[in-house]
């Protein structure tokens, strides 16, 4: 059996190449945290919703960037547990959106060999948006450039909390021992945890705040907030990312012996 052939990722227009780093300092998984549209919409007397629709480009654009530079997840904040606040219309929109966003990138999404996996809960989202995230689920199941987790109805704190309920299911059920429970016995009630966690945590627009987006997962992730809104947002803003993500010190708690206390 011959292994699928996929495309590469088309060039950035103004011919940029991703930056010269160590393969080694690329962060695994990138988390992002697409935010602005509502504001770059608002400063050219838009409706909010277009820019929703102009985020989309943003978002392809990226992935097209994360597959130049060899990133191998990238998690994308497209609707939380909180956005269900929002105006009825505002809600419609964005359902149908995602819908339909997900419909039309499918096989191209497919093509360069990115494998779609779905992180959200069920109850209230769209029929159809499911049958949308399932089947592309399905299609991309064998590919291997890159994982795009598509977070739909997704909060960090339902994660937990969806995780905690089945957990504690199991234990009542007698397929648990409760004293053997400890924190690598609840990642495995996440929603996908077979990923690996946040090495990078990017949001868009300037705001400095995770937005209760994969709260389990990023514990160690390292922070950059940029101020660029998301519709103007593209692979050049990845890169600057990852460059400080680079430069960055990554201890997980721990200490160099070797330098001086402060």
């Amino acid at each position: 059996m011959t292994s699928k052939r996929y495309n590469p990722p088309p060039a950035h227009p103004s011919g940029a190449l991703p930056p010269d780093i160590p393969r080694e300092l690329i962060p695994k998984h990138v988390a992002i945290v697409m935010d602005g549209n509502g504001r770059w919409a608002n400063q050219r007397g838009l409706p909010r919703t277009k820019g929703h629709e102009a985020g989309e480009a943003a978002l392809l654009d990226v992935i097209h960037g994360a597959i130049q530079l060899g990133i191998t997840c990238l998690s994308a904040y497209a609707f939380s547990t909180e956005n269900w606040r929002r105006s009825p219309d505002e809600v419609r929109f964005l359902m149908g959106f995602n819908r339909d966003v997900i419909h039309r990138r499918r096989d191209e999404l497919d093509a360069l060999g990115v494998r779609i996996r779905w992180a959200g809960r069920r109850p209230r989202l769209w029929k159809s948006v499911i049958d949308e995230l399932i089947e592309a689920e399905r299609r991309t199941r064998r590919n291997n450039v890159i994982t795009l987790q598509f977070c739909v109805n997704y909060g960090g704190r339902a994660e937990l909390g969806d995780a905690a309920a089945a957990l504690a299911a199991d234990v009542a059920a007698g397929r648990v021992n409760p004293k053997r429970v400890n924190e690598k016995t609840l990642a495995r009630y996440l929603y996908n945890p077979d990923l690996p966690d946040a090495d990078l945590f990017v949001r868009s627009s300037g705001e400095q705040r995770t937005s209760n987006f994969m709260l389990w997962q990023a514990a160690y992730a390292e922070m950059v907030f940029l101020d660029t809104l998301w519709p103007e947002f593209d692979r050049r803003d990845l890169w600057r990312a990852v460059e400080i993500y680079a430069r960055r010190d990554r201890r997980y708690g721990g200490a160099d012996p070797t330098a001086s206390a402060v």
